[in-house]
């Protein structure tokens, strides 16, 4: 799923605010990044992808990834023409890869560290 536009970080603090009703009891937002209108979080215990939908944005849809689900993933960074860099996260039990595409306002360096933080744990 290609989006478009400035990606950015968001203070996580913020994040753990602003979702809390979808975090679990003591669970911690490492990181988030706004994605124009999607938002996605690195929890101490799971990727959190929230989707917003339609042209209001009122329709959200969330998805939770525990990081012993992901059997891989790859980074692609932005080019001399392509400015964009994507992340491709592949499930287990599922052939196709979830893609996000970010703009050159995050650091795709950086999203790779975090997951594989959470991920080789």
């Amino acid at each position: 799923m290609a989006l478009f536009g400035n990606a950015h970080t968001v203070d996580p603090q913020s994040a753990q605010q602003d979702y809390a009703r979808l975090l679990g009891h003591g669970e911690q937002v490492h990181a988030a990044f706004l994605l124009i209108r999607d938002t996605i979080l690195f929890t101490d215990r799971r990727l959190i992808l929230i989707d917003k939908q339609g042209i209001t944005g009122k329709k959200t849809e969330y998805h939770s990834v525990p990081y012993r689900s992901i059997t891989h993933f790859a980074v692609e960074t932005a080019g001399t023409f392509d400015l964009d860099a994507e992340l491709k996260i592949w499930i287990s039990g599922s052939q196709l890869p979830i893609q996000k595409t970010f703009t050159k306002g995050v650091d795709i360096y950086e999203v790779q560290a975090i997951l594989t933080q959470f991920v080789a744990r």
